[in-house]
């Protein structure tokens, strides 16, 4: 395998922003993702003393398919800018990091609050 991949993204803040992840095996085959839980981490920076926001990893076992959603109420939580992202799956004693990237942030028009 070739974790983690990159994937730099535009987000609307306050908008709700998904997307999945579909690991392979070096062979091809799904990335059995049986007993792994997952975790979609935003920072304003790299490393332990940057400001961290949990998003939503949810793992399909089934499928070996990552969702990750950045909620309204998170993405309110991020202003205007530059931040980074990593997700990660766990199964208590191996961890692999999927996927990472940059997510530029937007406000938005209207300036809802909810």
């Amino acid at each position: 395998m070739a974790f983690p991949g990159t994937y730099n993204f535009n987000y609307y803040r306050g908008d709700t922003n998904q997307f999945v992840i579909r690991p392979k095996n070096a062979n091809g085959t799904n990335f059995d993702l049986t007993d792994y839980d997952g975790l979609f981490t935003i920072a304003n920076r790299r490393g332990s003393s940057g400001t961290q926001y949990e998003a939503v990893a949810t793992v399909d076992e089934l499928t070996d398919i990552v969702t990750c959603t950045i909620s309204p109420a998170t993405g309110r939580e991020l202003a205007s800018g530059s931040y980074v992202y990593d997700v990660q799956v766990d199964n208590g004693t191996q961890f692999y990091t999927l996927l990472t990237g940059t997510i530029t942030v937007t406000d938005d028009v209207t300036g809802a609050v909810i």
